[in-house]
């Protein structure tokens, strides 16, 4: 069942809320981004090892924080060309429609729950720590 102009509605809001939130995300990690902390760090004398590992980790979480939400940000542009070109809410892989209720709590949704789950299944094993 293709989703109505309301709920097309509804999920735009949805993606415009979800994008705005990305953008504050991104804000607050930036300037949050441990450069207070580092700076205490490095400005203690004198500076050992430790702390200059432990200020290296800070900016390496926080470069991922921010790689985790801008991958988001085009995360909700896919979904919003998806709106525009008349393909959104259609599974990426059995091309069956997503359904209301799931695109409503997860937008940027590209395939259906069962789709969803069998490739974390199947891709489940390839994940790496990125840290």
């Amino acid at each position: 069942m293709a989703l109505t102009q309301e709920q097309l509605s509804r999920i735009t809001k949805e993606l415009k809320r979800v994008y705005e939130g990305l953008l504050e995300d991104i804000r607050n990690e930036q300037d949050a981004s441990g450069n207070t902390q580092i700076a205490e760090l490095l400005g203690r004398v004198p500076a050992d090892s430790g702390d200059i590992s432990v200020a290296d980790a800070l900016v390496d979480l926080n470069v991922e924080l921010i790689d985790r939400h801008v991958q988001g940000l085009r995360d909700v542009e896919a979904a919003r060309q998806r709106l525009a070109e008349g393909n959104f809410g259609i599974c990426a892989d059995c091309e069956t429609n997503i359904g209301f209720e799931r695109m409503l709590a997860y937008p940027t949704a590209r395939r259906c729950l069962p789709c969803q789950e069998t490739r974390e299944k199947m891709f489940a094993h390839k994940a790496t720590p990125r840290l």
